[in-house]
């Protein structure tokens, strides 16, 4: 029996992302050792020069090598950089936590500029939904670390760089003795505990930080804790309200946003560790991608009263270890989609549940109560956009729809049913619907991200 059209695109999907993780592989070695191999011509070259020619024609006042002077040539041209800031930039040690929207441009262009240590620290996998904004990576490493990810093809820019990966989450038992190791610690994450955490332990150990965020349409970046500036609990000694923490996946990003400011926090760390220009420091760069505009703000300075770094600071290496950031800031280190349980199960249906029912040709109104813009990225069948907020506005509508619908199956009792992109603001408006008198009004659990798992594979998902 010949196989079907469904079976044979499964056979063509499992060999295609089988030889994409072989291709990644065998990339990532031939990078490491292309990385070893120039390590030893370097050494075995600086060998050949000192026995053959003890008296070389070729005065060198530094420790660049040829290849380096080659290699960085257009910065050792510049008079405000030259061959001493090059050579701190390769004898130094930066850490970049996170490889996502801001770690990615981040850590290309510190590779490509000669970094001499870098390390990457990031627990997470690459995923499809990630390639618009987190360059460094891949359509062939989909589904690995993004660490093996970001290192692989940072050793493809430059072989000469040494790349450290921390395959882990960074957490308070083991951010000392990593951060421990690096000159200059870049915050690319996108969290309030990460971002309080990491600020902690760079004051504990005098590290300087190099702190962005990018969100939507707009960026930010400053220095914190770098000469007698202040850290990111003098500036926010009380966690913002858990609301206001909004992130990319349910806010959304144009992808060069976070491209713009990620290069910008390379920049921060390339001048801090080069000992050259004016860091960041008592300053924030304001970026607004629409109006084409930067603004830099002063920003207040050290607070003697910061329980981190202020005149009579005891917090010590013991309490950060033990103190619970997820607790502090009332969110969790690394965010997952919220889950609300508002209703009763009588006033849920499953996907399947509802699948059934249409394919039944019960007679019902679907309202869906996403915003405007997200309804035009997809939506089911037939389903009527009512976003939450004008809700009871729109109420005739909804009356409307389900006089139509009875009229129409001759049903003396259409069925309301509620549905958004998670499951969350449908259980709000059916619970406002009840208020309204609407009380037969079922939410559908999950909403369409649970249609695109438990009902259609091929319904997309954002």
């Amino acid at each position: 029996m010949e196989p079907n059209g469904h079976d044979e695109a499964s056979r063509i999907l499992h060999e295609l992302q089988s030889l994409k993780a072989t291709k990644s592989d065998i990339d990532r070695r031939i990078s490491t050792l292309e990385s070893q191999l120039r390590h030893l011509n370097l050494q075995n070259g600086a060998v050949v020069k000192t026995s053959t020619l003890p008296n070389p024609i070729t005065a060198v006042h530094h420790d660049l090598t040829p290849e380096m002077i080659h290699r960085y040539s257009r910065h050792l041209l510049l008079p405000s950089f030259g061959v001493k800031a090059q050579s701190n930039l390769i004898n130094s040690s930066i850490l970049v936590v996170g490889a996502g929207g801001l770690g990615s441009p981040a850590l290309l262009y510190l590779a490509a500029c000669g970094a001499g240590r870098l390390g990457i620290v990031d627990h997470d996998v690459v995923e499809l939904n990630n390639m618009h904004r987190q360059v460094i990576h891949t359509e062939a490493f989909i589904g690995q670390p993004k660490v093996k990810s970001a290192a692989t093809t940072c050793r493809s820019i430059n072989s000469s760089v040494q790349i450290v990966e921390h395959h882990e989450a960074l957490r308070t038992s083991n951010a000392l003795e990593i951060f421990n190791q690096y000159d200059v610690i870049v915050d690319a994450t996108d969290n309030a505990p990460s971002r309080y955490m990491i600020s902690d332990c760079c004051v504990l150990l005098g590290k300087p930080l190099v702190s962005g965020a990018a969100l939507g349409l707009e960026g930010q970046l400053t220095v914190y804790n770098y000469n007698g500036g202040p850290c990111y609990r003098c500036l926010f000694p009380t966690p913002p309200p858990t609301a206001a923490c909004q992130r990319c996946a349910d806010s959304g990003v144009l992808g060069v946003v976070p491209g713009i400011i990620g290069c910008l926090q390379a920049l921060e760390a390339i001048k801090i560790a080069s000992a050259v220009g004016e860091p960041l420091s008592g300053r924030m760069l304001l970026f607004d991608a629409l109006a084409a505009r930067i603004r830099i703000v002063k920003i207040r300075g050290r607070s003697p009263q910061c329980e981190a770094c202020g005149e009579n600071a005891t917090f010590t290496q013991q309490q950060f270890q033990e103190f619970d950031y997820e607790k502090f800031t009332q969110s969790p280190l690394t965010p997952s989609p919220l889950k609300l349980k508002l209703l009763q199960s009588d006033s849920r249906i499953s996907s399947k549940e509802y699948h059934d029912r249409v394919a039944n040709g019960e007679a019902h109104v679907l309202v869906d109560v996403r915003p405007a813009h997200h309804f035009k990225i997809v939506s089911l069948p037939k389903s009527l956009n009512i976003p939450l907020p004008s809700l009871e506005a729109r109420l005739p509508e909804i009356s409307s729809a389900l006089k139509e619908e009875e009229e129409r199956n001759g049903s003396s009792s259409a069925k309301l049913y509620v549905i958004c992109r998670r499951g969350n603001d449908s259980q709000r408006a059916v619970q406002n619907l009840h208020k309204l008198g609407f009380t037969s009004a079922r939410d559908i659990v999950g909403g369409l991200e649970s249609w695109a798992h438990d009902v259609d594979s091929n319904f997309p998902t954002y």
